[in-house]
């Protein structure tokens, strides 16, 4: 806390009446999605605006895990966030370590491009898209997004870890390669240790730029064996009605894996985001 901090009162109340009122906005939805998902059918309208139903039940979460193939879409989504997360983070490391410690010709052009990628809008680029993954067979496949996905995230995921390794002093592989060790061996032995937080800063990234994504989702899978989490939550929704109370349960559900992901990887993403942010 700093001197005037501590010499004003005011100040200090001030700024934990900041932060109470940041986490207060930032987490009213989480609880607004708790409150509808223990709220019974029956009470939805009537009690609508009451900040807590008069009666509690966990209905819908056992209907949503018994009853509907959440579980098949949570397990769908699960595979293609990871499998995107982790190819993805493998391809940027190796990527951006190259373009960290060596100078080739055409690099910037090479950068130029991948940074030309990130300025398309997604609804520009959804039919292309959708016609290569059709002319590969790969419609209603979980392949396709993982692919889609790990293309899309590679050029931000590259330039991320790429500020990761230039922080790293090239003197540390130098003296590595003199005491005998082979380029390879250096980079996994001495550089990747010391990328441990760029590399959970990435997979954090992408996990959950994979886990979220509907867009992609929703055009190439059309096969209720496949979907993934945020198109099965359309499943709640019919022609005359919407099941509020499922589909916030099922949200809850869905809050979960992101959370224990996040709670794995929450040392190395923070180190990663601070490192990143300052280099030398």
């Amino acid at each position: 806390m700093s001197v005037a901090a501590r010499r004003n009162p005011l100040l200090t109340l001030g700024k934990y009446a900041a932060i109470l009122f940041y986490l207060s906005f930032a987490l009213f939805p989480l609880y607004w999605l708790l409150k509808i998902a223990v709220t019974p059918d029956q009470l939805i309208f009537t009690e609508g605006t009451a900040l807590w139903p008069s009666t509690a039940t966990l209905d819908n979460f056992t209907k949503v895990i018994w009853q509907t193939d959440f579980l098949r879409f949570f397990q769908n989504s699960l595979l293609v966030s990871l499998a995107s997360a982790a190819i993805t983070t493998v391809i940027a490391a190796a990527s951006g370590y190259a373009f960290s410690r060596f100078r080739f010709r055409g690099q910037k052009l090479v950068i130029a491009l991948m940074l030309l990628t990130q300025m398309f809008p997604l609804l520009m680029i959804i039919a292309p898209i959708y016609k290569i993954v059709a002319g590969l067979g790969l419609l209603n496949s979980l392949t396709s997004l993982i692919l889609v996905y790990t293309a899309f995230n590679i050029p931000f995921a590259t330039f991320l870890m790429q500020s990761f390794f230039d922080g790293i002093p090239k003197d540390l592989e130098d003296a590595a390669m003199m005491d005998g060790c082979t380029r390879f061996q250096a980079l996994r032995k001495v550089i990747l240790p010391l990328t441990l937080p760029g590399l959970g800063a990435t997979l954090g990234f992408i996990f959950t730029a994979a886990w979220s994504e509907v867009l992609f989702a929703l055009m190439l899978i059309r096969s209720e064996g496949s979907m993934t989490f945020p198109v099965g939550m359309l499943t709640f929704v019919s022609k005359f009605s919407v099941d509020w109370g499922q589909m916030m349960a099922a949200g809850v559900l869905a809050l979960i894996p992101s959370c224990l992901f996040f709670i794995f990887i929450q040392r190395y993403l923070v180190q990663g985001l601070t490192s990143g942010a300052v280099k030398g």
